[in-house]
């Protein structure tokens, strides 16, 4: 009986392997038997048969344990993908691109150059500033959205991780009760690890088992999602260092904890918080450094020049200005305002990183000064209130902050954002140079001037110049209209140089004068005593010298100059098209770098998988084997029965 009742119980279980064949996470099961314990007779022990232990789940804890980790880092990669996958359609290539922008809008001053009172010329100029600005507000506004439907993402998974958990701890409740029935329930177990798998796909836990069954699951870092029957929950809150920023917590016992970034090494909500706080802040501050540098650069060319009317240029674009965030927990006095009074103004658009800032006191560094670090790189350096970096001022003003206060900076995260054309009429496009050069009558040499433009703000209509050869050697001098010497009094020429006046306040005969700056370039064999008279421009509308040097901005390299201490040129930077171009490519890099990523853990993932269900999944040519086999043996011991139930029958016949 015993052995009909074994074989009908493999049975049971086999079929019940073979239904299952196809369940993701089923693990194969196995009815346990060992023999009965035999009877005592004057002849020895006889066997009683076959006992039934128990039905073991056939799980291998390591391979499955690397199955769910590899798929985890697989989960984070892709998202980082499929993130950085729309990120790249920000940076369009061709004439939907930024580069080309830039470049028809400089064309189109050329065409300004060659008419400059051609009023339809002036109206393309500023339809092609429209274009550029568009594209680097769209481009900007692009960056935010995709920052907002990653906000949506991360509210998703993080439901989803809730539910999960809160799905774990039922099954433990459910575990520990038949513990003490002394079997584990196979079907529980089962369901409650394809709950912790799917739940490793959304973020890295590691699990420890108690003597009641139960599990603990646990994000590292120290927060623990689910002890027992009780699980706490995952939320998004605010970056305390950026609002902006998503961050997470882990709220437990009634008290909050963050998740710091660092602890998340694994499930899709790792992949899209580094995505929001590398890849997108990258985006952003591209996007802003060459907005601001571009804006910078093309104002500042206006306001060299003179419009149609003989008035000096205006800015033609606008873009979005620093920012200052202070974190969350710093000092603040009674309405809920930040004490201290940080601030940013930018100096030189053309040396503006890429980057973010952090403001915060480092005990180590003297008082009264505090570390920046450019979060790009990690450079690090102690300032001080009105310190110049990277090309902005540091502004601390009163109260200055407090020795725990930490303050993010944004030089021009939102400067692309912001930007639009603020010029409307074509006619106020400075086109005319202020300055006009002329060579003297009675030179004796042969020289004739081919560049002059300006480089700085004019300030005095009524100034002149006077460039004057001392020798044949090339020395000459620079002289006002007063006939005094600009220092340095003796300079020298060499045939392709320019002669550069900077535009810049200087003492001259005990008087403190301003100077406005030019640049002249001329030609030819000059002689001894041969003069350059340079004066403002008359008539404007006819000139097209300024026109001229913004179109030279097409190869200026304006974007992210470096300097040293001594303002010496350590890196002349890029042209806005080379600015461009390189982010394009870096964002194909990146990109491209993410998807080998992602296919080389999907790929680890799907062996692990592999690997952990030839220990736990079920094969079906096995289970047919072992169902015949379990038949016979059914058979067999019913031919046992059979023949004794014979044996009974034949006895009973005698007695009776």
């Amino acid at each position: 009986l015993r052995t009909v009742a074994a074989s009908y119980a493999a049975l049971q279980t086999t079929g019940n392997n073979i239904a299952n064949a196809h369940v993701e996470g089923y693990s194969r099961q196995r009815v346990e038997l060992a023999p009965a314990q035999g009877r005592q007779t004057g002849a020895g022990y006889f066997g009683m048969g076959v006992d039934i232990q128990t039905v073991s789940r056939q799980f291998d804890h390591l391979r499955a344990r690397e199955a769910m980790h590899t798929a985890s880092v697989a989960k984070m990669d892709e998202a980082r993908l499929r993130g950085l996958s729309q990120l790249e359609s920000v940076f369009q290539v061709g004439e939907g691109g930024l580069g080309h922008a830039a470049t028809q809008f400089l064309n189109a001053v050329g065409d300004v150059a060659a008419r400059p009172t051609d009023i339809a010329a002036r109206q393309v100029v500023l339809a092609r500033a429209t274009d550029v600005a568009y594209l680097f507000s769209h481009a900007g506004k692009r960056v935010e959205e995709l920052q907002a439907g990653l906000a949506e993402e991360i509210d998703a998974n993080l439901m989803r991780a809730n539910e999960l958990g809160r799905g774990i701890a039922g099954i433990n409740e459910r575990l520990a009760r038949s513990k003490a029935l002394g079997h584990a329930v196979n079907d529980l177990l089962d369901q409650r690890e394809r709950l912790i798998s799917q739940l490793n796909e959304i973020v890295r836990t590691t699990q420890y088992e108690a003597d009641d069954g139960s599990v603990s699951v646990m994000i590292p870092g120290g927060h623990t999602l689910v002890m027992g029957s009780r699980a706490n929950t995952l939320s998004r809150v605010a970056d305390p260092n950026d609002p902006a920023r998503v961050g997470l917590a882990c709220d437990q016992l009634g008290v909050s904890r963050p998740v710091e970034e660092a602890s998340l090494v694994g499930g899709s909500l790792a992949g899209w918080i580094r995505l929001q706080n590398t890849d997108l802040v990258g985006a952003r501050n591209e996007l802003g450094r060459m907005a601001a540098a571009f804006a910078s650069a093309v104002n500042q060319q206006q306001s060299f020049g003179l419009d149609l009317r003989g008035l000096p240029g205006g800015p033609l674009f606008e873009a979005g200005g620093p920012r200052v965030v202070g974190a969350s927990g710093n000092a603040r006095v009674a309405n809920g305002a930040p004490l201290a009074n940080v601030g940013l103004s930018v100096t030189d658009a053309s040396q503006l990183k890429a980057s973010d800032y952090s403001l915060a006191r480092d005990p180590a560094d003297p008082v009264g000064t505090w570390r920046l670090t450019r979060l790009s790189d990690g450079m690090s350096l102690s300032v001080v209130d009105g310190d110049e970096v990277d090309g902005f001022r540091l502004s601390l003003g009163a109260p200055p902050p407090s020795d725990t206060d930490r303050f993010l900076l944004q030089p021009v995260g939102y400067a692309a954002h912001a930007m639009r054309r603020i010029l409307d009429d074509p006619a106020a496009l400075a086109a005319a140079s202020p300055w006009t050069a002329q060579v003297a009558a009675g030179n004796t040499g042969v020289t004739s001037v081919s560049l002059l433009r300006a480089n700085s703000p004019a300030s005095d209509p009524a100034i002149t110049y006077t460039v004057r050869f001392t020798s044949h050697a090339g020395d000459y001098e620079v002289l006002d209209r007063n006939g005094a010497v600009l220092p340095p009094a003796t300079r020298t020429w060499q045939p392709g140089q320019k002669v550069v006046i900077e535009g810049q306040t200087q003492l001259v005969n005990g008087v403190m004068r301003t100077f406005d700056g030019f640049e002249v370039q001329f030609s030819g064999t000059p002689r001894m005593g041969d003069s350059i008279l340079v004066g403002r421009t008359a008539f404007a509308a006819g000139n097209n010298g300024n026109a001229l040097a913004m179109v030279e901005m097409r190869d200026q390299r304006f974007v992210s100059r470096t300097l040293d201490a001594l303002g010496a040129v350590v890196d002349p930077g890029r042209t806005i098209t080379e600015a461009y171009a390189a982010a394009v490519g870096n964002m194909g890099v990146t990109v491209q770098r993410a998807r080998t990523a992602s296919e080389i853990s999907s790929s680890v993932a799907a062996a692990a998988k592999a690997d952990s269900a030839s220990a736990s999944g079920v094969n079906l040519e096995e289970e047919a084997a072992r169902l015949l086999q379990y038949q016979q043996s059914y058979q067999a011991g019913a031919k046992v029965l059979q023949a004794a139930q014979t044996t009974f029958d034949s006895l009973l016949q005698v007695l009776s």
